[in-house]
């Protein structure tokens, strides 16, 4: 291996694109998790009420629960993230979620659906954003905002291929014939994936952003602030609450967004609007990776709740198949960076240092409202119909949006932390 010295760029397009390479299969596990996951939660909770009976609330308090065992899961997995080769951890993960979606279609009572979600919640956590999210900070520095916005637009595509394709194939062979061929297409697009996911940059001899380590010399230091004075900072405390509040709304809006449709219009429109909102996701997802660079992250954060807000509002009303498409397509342009700027702004401000433990435990927080979200959206249709479900949700994202603002810009808190 020839020598560079010590902060130049590689000029071989193999040792360039290595840290690109992890890209792409971080961008292929977040396809699966959330196409078959995250996403697919809403097809799922259609079709177990349409087939089984069960009232929208007592699913959606399971899909609850799938979210507060992936928060505490995403915790339990960060310190082992930081010992083993973190493809172990996703390969453990994506076998868990096939079995999870194995059995989904063979339940037959609410507490085994609660169980069911128990495990897919675990498996989706371990095979997901905390492992994925870790790796891609430890690969890229000056590109970071770009890295994480390609690597998390498979959330969306996801969204608009796995899903799309797990609604037609439950809709025409029903839940217990379907999820089979859907556990079966999780494990193998992961075992495809997962061995592309490199744990760090120096252990193939490189730098973050690309870099070649010179024959005898040191691996750069790891940056960051420690644990301790991160979470406990201002900055820690009101993002994570601004995150509660508005990923409540968002994943309580996208888990209800298949049954919205289906009341309002039909069965298809209800599939068609996750498919929109997917579609959105990904297109500005990969502006606002681009733009990102360019702007103060905590101000573009905020500024996308209030948008969200607005789109929520909307579906509240909507009455047709074109008004719930364009709300769903609103809604989609605040959803994909909205995620990707989560895990950004915890990287921004407080480095690489910590970065597991710190976005951990503000993802297991997070998940708190994650997991209230669909629930309280349900309960709320149940009683009183998806215009109040709707509108209490446009009402958590604005004062996500409040508390967001608040607190402060995140190069001013990074420069205080230093």
């Amino acid at each position: 291996m020839t020598a560079v010295p010590a902060g130049a760029v590689a000029p071989t397009p193999v040792r360039f694109t290595a840290g690109w390479v992890v890209v792409a299969a971080s961008f292929t596990v977040l396809l699966v998790s959330s196409g078959l996951g995250f996403y697919g939660l809403s097809v799922y909770l259609a079709a177990i009420t349409r087939e089984q009976g069960f009232s929208t609330g007592s699913v959606s308090a399971a899909t609850s629960v799938f979210f507060i065992v992936s928060g505490i899961t995403g915790r339990l997995v960060a310190p082992l993230i930081a010992r083993v080769d973190v493809r172990w951890v996703l390969m453990g993960g994506a076998a868990l979620s096939a079995l999870s979606l194995l059995l989904l279609g063979r339940v037959t009572s609410i507490a085994q659906i609660f169980l069911v979600y128990v495990f897919f919640g675990a498996g989706f956590a371990a095979g997901g954003l905390v492992p994925t999210t870790t790796v891609l900070t430890r690969w890229f520095h000056r590109r970071r905002a770009l890295a994480l916005s390609v690597a998390s637009t498979g959330l969306s595509v996801g969204g608009l291929t796995l899903t799309r394709m797990a609604s037609g194939l439950i809709s025409d062979e029903g839940m217990e014939a379907a999820t089979p061929w859907l556990a079966l297409t999780y494990l193998v697009i992961m075992a495809i994936a997962v061995p592309f996911v490199y744990p760090s940059p120096a252990a193939r001899g490189l730098r973050p952003d690309g870099a070649v380590i010179a024959e005898g010399e040191e691996a750069p230091a790891i940056d960051g602030v420690p644990y301790e004075r991160a979470v406990r900072s201002r900055y820690f405390i009101l993002a994570t609450v601004a995150f509660v509040c508005f990923m409540g709304a968002q994943v309580g809006g996208i888990a209800q967004l298949a049954k919205l449709g289906e009341e309002r219009v039909d069965v298809d429109a209800g599939a068609l609007a996750l498919s929109v909102l997917a579609l959105c996701s990904v297109i500005f997802r990969l502006i606002g990776g681009a733009l990102a660079p360019r702007l103060p992250l905590t101000g573009m954060a905020a500024g996308l709740a209030v948008v969200q807000t607005f789109a929520l509002a909307a579906l509240a009303f909507v009455g047709g198949e074109a008004g719930l498409l364009a709300a769903s397509a609103l809604f989609g342009a605040t959803v994909g960076n909205l995620l990707m700027l989560q895990p950004l702004l915890m990287a921004e401000v407080f480095g690489v240092l910590d970065y597991p433990r710190v976005f951990s435990l503000n993802q297991l927080i997070v998940s708190a409202g994650v997991a209230v979200g669909p629930f309280l959206l349900g309960v709320l249709h149940d009683s009183s119909g998806y215009r109040l479900a709707y509108l209490v949700a446009a009402a958590l994202s604005f004062l996500g949006a409040l508390a967001l603002w608040s607190a402060g810009p995140a190069d001013r808190t990074r420069a205080a932390l230093a």
